[in-house]
């Protein structure tokens, strides 16, 4: 029985047969659910429509607006809230619930997002400690919207928004329960992923102007963080030992050494930029 019907969903696919189905699955209490999807060549069209989800493609023009705030602008969403997705994603069953009890108050809550914490798997295991990853998933199409930053030429981010969350023009609020974070890949794509990733932020960080303007969309955590020394070593501290990493044995240990090892890929990426510039 549907739920949830004020509240779209929309899922970003590209090549996500081995797990797309398991995250339709779990959207069966929504009414209005989407998959935009980058011309996928495996089964993810065919598994989205087997489960009932509409599929809208998108082709990547190498301009603005990149894929998330496309799909918000042109899926043609039944409503005016929309729970954004990644194909590795899915609400929790307790935030399944906090979402259908939400949408009583949606008609007349002035807030244009609500931020969600992400219950994360890394390595094979759920992490309950530790560093905790929030999202701004869910948003309201006219008030929220992702920023454009002028960062078409950095290399390791394309047709997806970069490591920023949409803005809003009204308040944000913030739900208990957690999104899902199902990632079944193995610990090299996430590797791989985030030596992209680093490729990107060192870019960006090459020009001032453009990582103050950045900069200014994080969070008041993340601001502060963005200007600390050590941030490896600083890192790993807070995610191990201040969050407790530790709890979750040897997958809290890697994930936070991961991290701090991404953040330490940013540094030297961008110190020999700033060398070859002043070579």
């Amino acid at each position: 029985m549907t739920l949830i019907s004020k509240i779209s969903v929309i899922v970003l696919t590209k090549n996500e047969e081995a797990g797309l189905g398991n995250t339709l699955d779990k959207l069966r209490d929504f009414d209005d659910v989407i998959v935009v999807d980058s011309l996928s060549e495996d089964r993810t069209v065919e598994i989205a429509e087997a489960h009932g989800a509409r599929v809208v493609e998108f082709a990547w023009n190498g301009e603005y607006p990149k894929k998330k705030q496309w799909a918000l602008e042109n899926a043609g969403v039944a409503n005016k809230w929309v729970l954004l997705l990644d194909a590795d994603e899915f609400p929790s069953v307790s935030l399944v619930k906090e979402l259908a009890g939400l949408q009583a108050l949606l008609d007349s809550t002035e807030n244009g997002a609500y931020d969600i914490n992400l219950l994360y798997r890394f390595a094979g295991k759920y992490l309950r400690y530790g560093h905790v990853v929030t999202k701004r998933s869910l948003v309201h199409v006219e008030r929220a919207s992702f920023p454009v930053i002028d960062d078409l030429n950095a290399p390791g981010i394309r047709e997806v928004e970069g490591h920023y969350q949409p803005e809003a023009i009204a308040p944000i609020g913030k739900l208990k329960n957690r999104i899902v974070h199902d990632d079944r890949d193995p610990v090299s794509s996430w590797f791989a992923r985030h030596n992209r990733y680093s490729d990107w932020e060192a870019h960006l960080r090459m020009n001032d102007e453009l990582r103050k303007d950045i900069a200014s969309k994080r969070t008041l955590k993340g601001k502060i963080f963005d200007q600390v020394p050590f941030k490896p070593a600083l890192f790993f501290g807070y995610a191990y030992l201040a969050r407790a990493g530790f709890l979750d044995g040897r997958a809290g240990f890697d994930y936070a050494t991961a991290l701090a090892t991404y953040y330490w890929q940013i540094g030297v990426k961008y110190r020999e930029l700033q060398s070859a510039g002043k070579a």
